[in-house]
């Protein structure tokens, strides 16, 4: 579809130089070389910046900074700079707050930031990616959830999946080896459909469970083994609200490492507009016209709060609204300088 390429985490052309995970003396140099090292503690990435007031960036340091005191295992590789300078992130989980507030800390919503004692910088701290993604540019954004992504693999997959034994980080993070039975075990990413179901004028919408009061958002679903893309859109909608689908087409995707998904932006004709809810699947779901929508869009609609901005039923939704879902290939991201320069600027605060 046109502007695909714009869609939060949706790439900026990092180079991920997958032929250097595996170079050990490349890694040990530039991890002794003052590469930069992104903490991340509890999936959250240390940023500095304000989303409210202006743009965040992640907020890299080198080797030996009061903040990556306490990382657990090594640095993962996420790639190079468009300057060659190597990039890792590390995982300092282990690290606990003076103050924390854990009621708050991995809610759907967690506006909490922690600051670490040992950092200069009065405006860097940990911030819930969800929170601020839409605050990053597309080079820290891609850079973020990748590194969140990797570190919640390692976090709840340390052990064999078929032996049972501890396995040990390699390749410089992307994969994970077992030294009893010799397995390799790599990242997870779990194929997600998500659609925007209409019939003429209108948009199919629904709510989970537990969301908060009035945010409404498309209907989304696991793709099943041995299932094709067309036959999740379908199976899903018709499991949670009784529509039926006919002709369906791909519009976008989006990374969504919450913990390790990937979204799949698709756009669905509905055959027939009787709604029958799955209360184990939704709490409600209707639909909504596109007078209405444009007015969830304006934060007017007396009912619905529309998706998170940055989240790709927000994009889908903004799209269909414009009548922008002309499915022309998506351009290859630009390259994009950005990350680089936080390290330099981590010196100058730190």
């Amino acid at each position: 579809m046109q502007r695909a390429q714009e869609v939060v985490f949706g790439g900026s052309g990092l180079d991920r130089a997958a032929h250097l995970r595996g170079d050990a003396s490349f890694i040990e140099a530039a991890l002794a070389g003052g590469a930069g090292i992104l903490p991340v503690w509890r999936g959250k990435p240390f940023v500095t910046g304000d989303p409210r007031e202006g743009p965040v960036r992640l907020a890299f340091r080198r080797g030996g900074h009061p903040v990556l005191s306490e990382a657990g295992e090594a640095p993962v590789f996420l790639g190079l700079a468009s300057d060659g300078g190597p990039l890792f992130a590390v995982d300092v989980s282990p690290w606990v707050p003076a103050e924390v507030d854990e009621a708050q800390v991995g809610a759907f919503v967690d506006r909490t930031v922690q600051r670490h004692p040992g950092e200069a910088d009065p405006d860097a701290g940990f911030a819930e990616l969800r929170a601020i993604m839409s605050a990053l540019g597309p080079r820290d954004a891609e850079l973020a959830a990748m590194a969140r992504g990797l570190l919640q693999w390692h976090a709840t997959h340390g052990f064999c999946a078929r032996c049972g034994a501890a396995s040990e980080p390699s390749e410089a993070g992307w994969q994970r080896r077992c030294p009893a039975c010799g397995a390799s075990h790599f990242p997870r990413t779990d194929p997600v459909v998500i659609m925007l179901i209409t019939h003429g004028d209108k948009v199919l919408v629904g709510r989970s469970p537990g969301w908060p009061e009035r945010m409404y958002s498309l209907l989304a679903g696991f793709v099943e083994p041995g299932e094709t893309v067309e036959a999740a859109v379908r199976r899903e909608v018709m499991e949670e609200a009784g529509v039926e689908v006919g002709p369906v087409q791909y519009l976008a995707s989006q990374p969504w490492p919450f913990p390790a998904s990937l979204m799949l932006g698709c756009h669905g004709h509905a055959e027939t507009t009787e709604i029958h809810v799955d209360p184990s699947e939704l709490e409600d779901a209707r639909w909504v016209t596109r007078a209405e929508m444009l007015e969830v869009f304006m934060g007017r609609h007396p009912e619905i709060a529309g998706a998170r901005k940055g989240a790709i039923a927000h994009f889908l939704m903004q799209a269909w609204l414009s009548d922008r879902l002309d499915p022309r290939p998506a351009l290859p991201p630009r390259q994009e300088a950005g990350a680089e320069g936080a390290v330099d600027r981590a010196e100058r605060t730190s």
